[in-house]
């Protein structure tokens, strides 16, 4: 085992899965550093990867409550974009298989922009439905956002091309014709709920990344419309544009809109 080269060694392990696998054994043995900084880096892997297994799995609690009470097409839903000054309200439904597995799944904000991308994909690919319900700056002006939030997440609901059973909703109670559960921090109790926010994140970062196209003067691709520095002062510069929110302060107070 000593001739192996590190790199084949590399390329040796890393599909092993056992900690008692007799290569693994051998390779304690290694003096050399290469080795052992592998074996290393080979268990780290492996006590992460079980601790994301475990977080999920307390994750999928109130999912398998949902079934044991007979309901079978569990919705998880969450909203994305409440405190921006522009753009639109997100949300998504997503209902994902009873025995599904989706490494790294965790509450959106905790997550990078490229991990949220990859979760993304991953999501789309494995879940039985996904809805997405969108609500613009103009409604939102129309009828307040707690209202445009609901009416988004309905519309979600109602997008999903499987008919959901069992709703759990993140800190929301919307009253729809499904039995519903709202939770507190939903986004970090509930894969459901957890999988929603990643794709109403990345549907709304990408719509806003769209609107800097059409008004670069404000940065939206950096901000998403909330209000930082750089998207006030774009809008001291610039006045505001047709996806600010006219109700929100300090647009509603800095500006003129009759």
């Amino acid at each position: 085992m000593k001739k192996t080269s590190i790199q084949e060694i590399r390329k040796l392990i890393e599909h092993i899965q056992n900690e008692e696998d007799p290569i693994l054994i051998q390779l304690a043995s290694d003096s050399r550093k290469g080795v052992q900084d592998l074996l290393e880096k080979w268990h780290h892997t492996k006590k992460k990867e079980q601790a994301d297994l475990e977080n999920y799995r307390q994750m999928k609690a109130f999912e398998r409550e949902g079934r044991k009470q007979g309901f079978n097409f569990i919705a998880g839903i969450d909203e994305v974009g409440r405190g921006p000054l522009a753009g639109p309200v997100v949300s998504a439904a997503v209902i994902l298989k009873e025995d599904s597995y989706i490494r790294g799944l965790n509450d959106s904000k905790k997550l990078t922009e490229k991990k949220r991308e990859e979760l993304y994909t991953q999501i789309m690919n494995a879940a039985i439905a996904v809805g997405i319900g969108i609500i613009s700056a103009k409604e939102i002006d129309k009828i307040n956002i707690y209202e445009a939030t609901k009416k988004s997440m309905l519309a979600a609901i109602q997008n999903l091309s499987t008919q959901p059973d069992y709703l759990l909703i993140d800190a929301m109670k919307i009253n729809s014709i499904y039995p519903e559960t709202s939770i507190v921090k939903g986004d970090a109790k509930s894969v459901s709920i957890a999988a929603a926010s990643v794709i109403a994140k990345v549907t709304r970062d990408r719509i806003m990344k769209e609107y800097h196209n059409k008004y670069p003067q404000y940065g939206f691709h950096l901000h998403m419309g909330y209000g930082t520095k750089l998207h006030l002062e774009g809008l001291n510069e610039h006045g505001p544009c047709s996806i600010h929110r006219k109700t929100f302060a300090p647009i509603k107070t800095l500006f003129d809109w009759k």
